[in-house]
């Protein structure tokens, strides 16, 4: 399974666009109107008592059970299915609570509403969520209400809402209250389709999916007096006037060039199965007034999931959902449907949902059961041969979210393209869909840490880049910031060459220049042969080893301080110069600078990067992401910037009396999701674990080497300097900002323990992948060796009057330390350490040489 890990990766933490749900209720109103059992199954009545006997509901299982189960279905269920735990399970290890559904019940009063919604939308990762609120309960949440949980949330209008006559009635007046199926109707309709990302229609529950095109205004009338004559309370299943009802949906669809959706297949108990069947729907879709109108089937169709397909890969407007059928299903059952959508469909047009309603929960189990079952069959594809990794990547990314955002026009941000979005001083509609991109831009970071890109027109990156990649000179990773030619004594020439091959996973529409996408390349001799001078792919192998021998990833947070500068002209003379003259923390500065900022931030959301605080602290994710994360967002700020006028710069000390500019990182451990760096129950040393230690002991006994990777440049060791809180002393400490390590305890850590440490020598002039390797390094020969910390330093270094060695004074100690480090270099690659030190020598020639010329650095970093 190793050669599927980064898939697996990339599918348990792509940002989900959920196309399809309904609303929550409040808990008060479970227990009487939609019991908790309901959250695992579409049975009602009577029929929910056999609910915690279903495949999907079990928390565990009866070996001797199992048995049994496996000689009567083994043919049919693989045996590791039945292994997988489900529901129950699964929402008890989310609230850590006692493994029964009386249990959960327990814990879910207990937390309230806001709370497991909180829980459930940010372990399934869901940044848009489509409701369709046509199910009308006594008591429900609104649509804003669930804003508080997902970035966007968007309308889906349904055609015939409850089914109820008043509603239905109203809803025909509306649709055709005109004496033409004309412009005043869907002049009515405006103010619902303009709202609206897309329509639905539930005529599959009332008289099946067979709907006559040709059926008249006349015979709906007929069909609507026909229902009011019966009294009331009654049910609508006159199919004349559900046909036409269906015809006008279609109709305002194409008017406001909205996505109808179709149920299709399984659901409540009231619908006739056999009138499900999506196949029903063909003279519908032969009628050419609807060939343009984007149809969806939802809920895979079971078991109708080939008819389904079959649909999608001949009607060129019908796409497919497969909501509901995941999680409701069983393991196989999940996989198979959605294995079946993808035998004939397109994966282009194959869309993920929760059908999540009423409960937190449901949302929650749909994201986690849909990326299981899609990492399995894209699993067995690529085994089968009919996808590579790279092109099943790809697809999960579809799959979950792009197509969604194509199909019902969201932008990156999850907000609707219909939406003006708020873009610095003025507005950015957008509106673009793949097929207007012009440019693609091919992105690296090299040695010396500076950003490079290769830029191919679009057509040719999806017919043969996105495979094959670009061709690149082997010089590429041996230049410096001085010169765009290879330093001597990196042994790269301009003779070779390699593939950059972009990680479609790092694809993204840029969100100031809407016109373009950028993607984040691998260094390869050939497709699917890792050069081993690249970055990213060092980045990689130490994270591996880390995993492999103990099982533990590496989580980071990076900070980033920058210079804002802007170009004044003195004397004739033209230089750069602070944007503002103001203090630290200055709300007037951050006044001036607000708008930009905003800028920044709406596209970092655009990129599913998410800020704490500004001096834009990033979250934490695992090292391979956050390192990804940061070069997007060093492009987002100095992007910004030029828009404005500005120049943003990340050099580490441009003015020499001031502090100095870093990007100072957070380093925590995991394992198996959880933070194993602190220390947990019993006492401990310093509040870390043994293994927080042991690895922190490895950073700090290789720090002087490491920084080679992490200040790369003479003007790195300007601003690493003592009383600049950047770290000039070989030391340690709790709460230390004159410390280079210091373990911090962030608000909500228990008294005396901690949640990670922070490198505060990191500048923004690293390559963020080669400084991560670093330390991973470092910290995996603490491991290794069991290293204990020395005492820590509570005082400021400096006080101690030469008690406390200094760090590297040089950038010339911090590579002569690294040609000694044979930890380093066997973990990250004799040759790739090599280049580092050539081009750090070459740094440091040209500097010495030429003082004044870091003030040059501002354009390159």
């Amino acid at each position: 399974m190793d050669k599927y890990e980064e898939l697996r990766e990339a599918v348990d933490n792509i940002e989900l666009i959920d196309s399809h749900a309904h609303n929550i209720i409040p808990l008060d109103s479970n227990s009487n109107l939609f019991p908790f059992l309901k959250c695992f199954s579409e049975a009602d009545g009577d029929a929910l008592s056999s609910v915690p006997h279903s495949l999907s509901f079990k928390a565990c299982f009866c070996p001797t059970v199992f048995f049994y189960i496996v000689l009567i279905v083994y043919y049919k269920i693989v045996t590791l299915y039945l292994l997988l735990q489900r529901s129950v399970r699964d929402i008890a290890e989310l609230y850590d609570c006692e493994k029964s559904l009386d249990g959960v019940e327990k814990c879910r009063k207990a937390l309230g509403l806001d709370s497991i919604s909180s829980k459930c939308f940010k372990a399934a990762k869901i940044s848009a969520l489509l409701i369709d609120d046509g199910i009308e309960f006594e008591n429900v949440c609104d649509l804003d209400w669930h804003k508080s949980f997902v970035p966007f949330v968007g309308r889906i209008e349904e055609d015939m809402k409850s089914g109820t006559v008043e509603k239905s009635t109203r809803r025909f007046e509306i649709l055709d209250a005109a004496d033409s199926l004309g412009s005043e109707r869907l002049g009515s309709e405006e103010r619902v389709a303009d709202k609206a990302v897309a329509m639905k229609t539930i005529a599959a529950y009332r008289s099946g999916l067979e709907i006559d095109p040709c059926v008249s205004k006349k015979d709906a009338a007929e069909g609507l007096c026909d229902i009011l004559k019966s009294g009331k309370p009654v049910r609508i299943q006159n199919k004349s006037f559900i046909d036409y009802i269906v015809l006008c949906s279609l109709d305002v669809a194409l008017s406001f060039d909205l996505p109808l959706q179709i149920h299709t297949g399984f659901g409540d108990k009231d619908l006739d199965l056999r009138l499900c069947n999506p196949l029903h729907l063909r003279d519908l879709l032969e009628d050419k007034r609807y060939s343009r109108c984007r149809i969806v089937l939802l809920h895979a169709s079971y078991p109708f999931s080939k008819e389904a397909s079959f649909l999608a890969s001949v009607y060129h407007q019908v796409y497919l959902d497969f909501g509901l059928a995941v999680p409701k299903l069983s393991v196989y059952g999940m996989v198979s449907s959605v294995k079946e959508l993808l035998e004939l469909a397109p994966i282009k047009k194959v869309m993920f949902s929760t059908d999540g309603i009423a409960f937190p929960e449901t949302f929650y189990l749909g994201a986690k059961r849909a990326r299981k079952a899609v990492f399995s069959v894209l699993r067995d594809a690529c085994d089968e041969g009919d996808l590579t990794i790279p092109e099943a990547l790809e697809a999960a990314e579809d799959i979950f979210n792009r197509n969604s955002i194509r199909l019902y026009k969201i932008d990156g941000t999850g907000s609707s393209s219909k939406d003006i979005i708020p873009h610095g001083p003025g507005t950015i509609e957008r509106k673009l869909s793949q097929d207007d991109t012009v440019f693609v831009r091919i992105m690296w970071v090299d040695a010396s840490g500076q950003h490079r890109c290769r830029a191919v027109p679009s057509k040719r990156f999806h017919d043969v880049v996105k495979k094959n990649g670009v061709g690149l000179t082997f010089a590429s990773m041996g230049m410096s910031s001085s010169a765009d030619a290879p330093a001597d004594g990196t042994n790269l020439t301009g003779v070779g060459e390699i593939r950059i091959i972009p990680d479609l996973s790092t694809k993204w529409r840029i969100p100031w220049s809407q016109q373009e996408e950028m993607v984040l390349a691998d260094m390869q001799v050939r497709p699917g042969e890792a050069w081993e001078y690249c970055p990213r792919d060092a980045l990689r192998r130490v994270s591996k080893v880390l995993k492999d021998k103990f099982n533990l990833e590496m989580d980071v947070g990076f900070e980033n301080e920058f210079y804002l500068l802007k170009n004044v002209s003195r004397e004739g003379i033209e230089e750069w110069v602070p944007f503002d003259s103001t203090p630290y923390c200055s709300s007037s500065a951050f006044d001036s600078a607000s708008s930009l900022l905003q800028e920044v931030s709406f596209a970092l959301q655009a990129l599913k990067i998410s800020v704490e605080q500004f001096e834009l602290a990033l979250g934490h994710t695992v090292c391979n992401h956050a390192a990804d994360n940061l070069i997007y967002t060093r492009e987002v700020i100095r992007s910004v910037a030029r828009k404005h006028g500005l120049l943003a710069t990340f050099v580490p000390k441009y003015f020499m009396e001031d502090i100095g500019s870093g990007a100072h990182v957070h380093v925590s451990l995991l394992e198996n999701g959880e933070n194993v760096f602190m220390a947990s129950g019993g006492s401990s040393r310093y509040g870390m674990s043994k293994v927080g230690e042991e690895f922190m002991a490895g950073v700090f006994s290789h720090l002087p080497s490491i920084l080679a990777f992490i200040a790369p440049l003479p003007n790195s060791y300007d601003r690493l300097q003592p009383n600049t809180w950047s770290g000039a002393y070989h030391c340690w400490g709790k709460e230390n900002r004159e410390a280079p390590l210091r373990t911090a305890c962030p608000p909500g850590i228990s008294d005396g323990t901690v949640s990670n440490f922070e490198i505060k020598s990191f500048d923004g002039c690293a390559n963020p992948h080669l400084g991560l390797a670093s330390i991973i390094a470092a910290g995996i020969d603490g491991l290794q060796r069991h290293l204990s910390l020395p005492e820590p330093i509570d005082t400021n270094p400096y006080s101690l009057d030469g008690g406390i060695p200094r760090l590297p004074n040089e950038l010339s100690e911090s590579v002569e330390a690294l040609e000694k480090d044979t930890v380093l270099k066997d973990f990250i690659g004799e040759k790739l350490v090599t280049a580092v030190v050539g081009v750090r020598k070459a740094e440091i020639a040209y500097y010495s040489k030429n003082k004044d010329a870091y003030k040059q650095l501002i354009h390159r970093y």
